[in-house]
């Protein structure tokens, strides 16, 4: 992506795409990947197809020292590096790129968790909120995989609720170290990390961030669980007793450990968005390759129109995932930009851009991991008794894939959280949702246009019809937000409907722009099962977006005020009907043309 495209890019704020409509030459997309990211990609494949696959079976059995010396590898091809600057040792990559690497090595699906937690939550706390000389001692060896690194955050009694830690550290009387005590637990990579952020209060009541070492006395670890899924990752309690941790080790500073916490969580949920697309479009690959060799009543199963739909389905909500991933990276990574040409150092600018657009990145989490789960669960149903078999891998994703709902943050927490954060903004004058709102209430109060604008560029109807979905929300939450005040934040039902209109809503939009540049370059009939997907996406969001709506709308509303809601609702989700059997058949086609998501 050149300087040039950036620098006339015009980025909405986190939340804005609600009110605002974007251009699609203001978007990144996949075929815009320039040629460095392009090698760093096939540098990924490479490595996950020769390394990882060869050896999975092992690594699922948790072979000792084996996952360890493949970080190794890994961190040789300067892949654990990406994200660190060059000056200790890393490679400075921007996110986009960062965001590829996850993509990519998901296909590695244990290993990935791996080589995740050791990137992400388990080194950037240092790349960001380090001091120079934490950044100097532990980033060049955790580049190169000379140390491996974990993330402790969850207590037994606190999961969500991170703040709500139990861990306390208090400073030793002679003021050099904390002395440590508390129990951690789910954490990743704990059976051979060398370097541990834990999250503690200091003196009961700081919320802060401590780093320790692998070999501190009265470090231990617990047995590994025995999980459902994710088996080739460690997964141990880890235990502190008395650790004396010098007080150097301090990363950030004292009280403010939720900024690191709650800024990692930010980039961990769009990077679980990238990772899960990944997985996404593996289980399709293995989708399609057996239902091409499996016959039944003498026809490749690929030929029937059930397994048809799902091919088709697969790819679509794949390719939707996969527009509004792009589409957000590269808004954080431009506002980072940005930020840094303000005169804003890079660790606080990618910190103030994961956070502008934290409302996204939680939309992304739980709209990713679930399009996973349809992916692989349809998957094992294609497969048909050998999906329920150890023999082949759909089993294998299957059970990998559940996790996703419930790291960094539950689905559920990421749906309230999404909303919260944009009636926060919206108060807080940082985005104008009022004005529409209230337009909106007024073209509810008028008499319906029904004529036709006889637009005839292509995609105009899928155009208007995110124009009208945007009202739709703005009607219920502006609605629920008057009716209900301040006891809106206690109707959790109403706001996860109102997150799932915003889900529906966020991918509808950036596939039409990704679709409108597509067509732009290439033409229409170049671009046809790009079409494709994309009417069948909003036919079937809009469907969705209406159902939430309706259900939020009669939790607190009645009589007349409900009628004209419900009757504003079904006008502003109105979207023209088409044949997507047979759009869903041409999908399939090209799916099975190419053998795996074909974009």
């Amino acid at each position: 992506m050149s300087e040039t495209l950036t620098e006339t890019k015009n980025l909405l704020k986190g939340g804005e795409f609600l009110v605002k409509e974007s251009n699609y030459n203001d978007v990144f997309t996949p075929e815009d990947i320039n040629e460095e990211q392009q090698m760093i990609i096939d540098t990924v494949v490479s490595f996950v197809n020769t390394e990882i696959i060869p050896v999975y079976d092992r690594i699922e059995h948790q072979e000792p020292g084996l996952t360890e010396s493949l970080l190794v590898k890994a961190g040789e091809l300067g892949l654990l590096g990406l994200a660190i600057p060059e000056e200790y040792g890393g490679m400075g990559k921007d996110f986009n790129t960062n965001s590829l690497l996850v993509e990519y090595m998901a296909k590695a699906r244990s290993f990935s968790l791996s080589l995740g937690a050791h990137i992400g939550i388990g080194t950037l706390p240092i790349v960001y909120f380090g001091n120079e000389q934490q950044k100097s001692y532990y980033l060049p060896k955790l580049a190169s995989g000379e140390l491996k690194a974990a993330y402790c955050l969850t207590e037994p009694s606190s999961g969500s609720d991170a703040l709500g830690a139990k861990t306390i550290a208090t400073l030793n009387a002679e003021g050099t170290h904390y002395i440590v005590n508390g129990q951690k637990m789910w954490i990743t990579n704990s059976g051979f990390a060398d370097v541990f952020i834990v999250f503690c209060q200091i003196d009961g009541d700081k919320f802060s961030c401590l780093i320790i070492e692998k070999g501190m006395e009265g470090l231990t670890l617990g047995a590994e669980e025995k999980k459902m899924g994710i088996k080739g990752s460690s997964t141990r309690q880890v235990f502190l007793e008395n650790v004396k941790v010098p007080k150097e080790n301090l990363l950030g500073e004292i009280g403010k450990g939720h900024l690191i916490a709650f800024n990692i969580l930010n980039i961990g949920r769009y990077k679980l968005a990238a990772g899960v697309l990944g997985g996404s479009k593996g289980a399709l690959e293995q989708s399609v390759s057996y239902a091409v060799e499996r016959q039944q009543f003498k026809t490749p199963i690929a030929s029937f129109g059930a397994i048809q739909y799902k091919l088709a389905e697969m790819a679509t909500r794949i390719y939707a995932l996969q527009s509004a991933c792009y589409r957000a990276a590269d808004m954080i990574d431009n506002k980072e930009k940005e930020l840094v040409a303000e005169g804003k150092k890079y660790q606080e600018a990618i910190m103030l851009a994961a956070e502008e657009y934290a409302i996204e990145c939680s939309l992304l989490k739980f709209i990713g991991s679930e399009v996973l789960d349809y992916c692989v669960d349809e998957n094992v149903q294609i497969h048909g008794g050998m999906g329920y078999s150890e023999e082949l891998s759909a089993a294998g994703t299957y059970r990998d894939a559940r996790i996703n709902r419930i790291f960094e943050g539950t689905n559920e927490i990421n749906r309230l959280l999404s909303v919260d954060m944009l009636f926060k903004r919206a108060m807080s004058q940082k985005i104008d949702i009022m004005s529409p709102a209230m337009a909106v209430q007024k073209e509810l109060m008028s008499v319906p246009d029904f004529s036709s604008d006889a637009d005839e560029t292509p995609l105009a109807a899928e155009v208007k019809a995110i124009r009208h979905a945007k009202k739709a929300i703005l009607m219920t939450a502006g609605a629920a937000a008057q009716k209900l005040m301040t006891k809106l934040k206690t109707e959790q039902e109403i706001l996860m409907n109102v997150a799932d209109m915003l889900a529906e809503l966020y991918p509808m939009e950036s596939t039409v722009l990704r679709t409108q540049k597509w067509i732009e370059k290439s033409g229409e009939v170049a671009c046809q099962t790009q079409i494709d997907m994309t009417k069948v996406f909003i036919s079937d969001a809009m469907e969705r977006l209406n159902l939430h709506g309706k259900h939020a709308l009669q939790s607190f509303a009645e009589g007349d005020e409900l009628r004209i809601m419900l009757m504003g609702l079904k006008r502003f989700t109105k979207y023209d009907t088409f044949n997507t059997k047979e759009a869903r058949r041409r999908i399939a086609a090209k799916v099975i043309e190419v053998g795996k998501y074909p974009f």
